[in-house]
């Protein structure tokens, strides 16, 4: 080992999926490390495909919390 850390890396999501989070991260009605909240005012605001990402991708959205996230494209598999 060189003592060096490897960069951090941004989670892929698409714009859907991102933008939903971002409302719910805007409205300031939650800690966004609280996933139950997200999910539940994310649903509660109309994206629900933002609330089934972070639902079914519990590390992934903890490590995009710390890391960011990436916007791709394409639908993530």
């Amino acid at each position: 080992m060189t003592g060096e850390e490897e960069p951090a890396t941004r989670v892929p999501v698409t714009r859907a999926i991102f933008d939903g989070i971002e409302v719910v991260r805007l409205s300031g009605l939650t800690n966004m490390l609280d996933r139950a909240a997200v999910i539940e005012i994310a649903e509660g605001m109309g994206y629900e495909e933002s609330a089934r990402w972070v639902r079914e991708n519990r590390g992934e959205y903890a490590r995009a919390i710390f890391q960011g996230f990436e916007i791709v494209e394409k639908e993530i598999e």
